[in-house]
């Protein structure tokens, strides 16, 4: 497979993940905070693969190679959020703690965001979207890393 198509296919699968990804929030899934985490590696990967078809420098695929793991690393980070493996971001997980005065309480619950990152909003095969992203987002990275080989 040449360079050139092999770009194509790692550019073509980010921006496919990222369609997804507003396809699924137009349904009603709104995104958590590490949701549109992983959304801007993507967005790179793409910009990255229309800079490397018109032009040939050869480390451009090294970075879409990096985006695809950013965004694989950012998955796999949320994916053990949702399985409860280690905490999230405090400002889009449940924290539990019932310390303080009962205002103090009602001031965490206000400022508490509408979507968390600890909870799936949507299952396939028994995986998380995060969990389908980082996978994904491996193969796309070795895509990339095939593609730099090429140069």
């Amino acid at each position: 497979m040449t360079r050139t198509r092999l770009i194509l296919l790692a550019a073509g699968g980010s921006l496919a993940l990222l369609a997804g990804a507003f396809v699924f929030q137009a349904l009603g899934y709104a995104p958590c905070k590490l949701c549109i985490w992983q959304r801007w590696p993507h967005g790179i990967a793409v910009a990255i693969g229309g800079l490397a078809l018109v032009t040939s420098l050869p480390w451009l695929p090294w970075l879409g190679a990096l985006a695809a793991l950013a965004t694989a690393g950012i998955g796999v980070f949320h994916s053990g959020v949702e399985l409860r493996w280690w905490p999230g971001p405090d400002t889009c997980t449940a924290s539990g703690d019932l310390a303080g005065s009962a205002e103090d309480l009602l001031n965490q619950i206000m400022a508490a965001p509408l979507v968390r990152c600890d909870e799936v909003a949507w299952m396939f095969a028994g995986l998380s979207m995060a969990t389908w992203n980082a996978i994904l987002s491996f193969a796309l990275a070795a895509l990339w890393i095939a593609a730099a080989r090429r140069t």
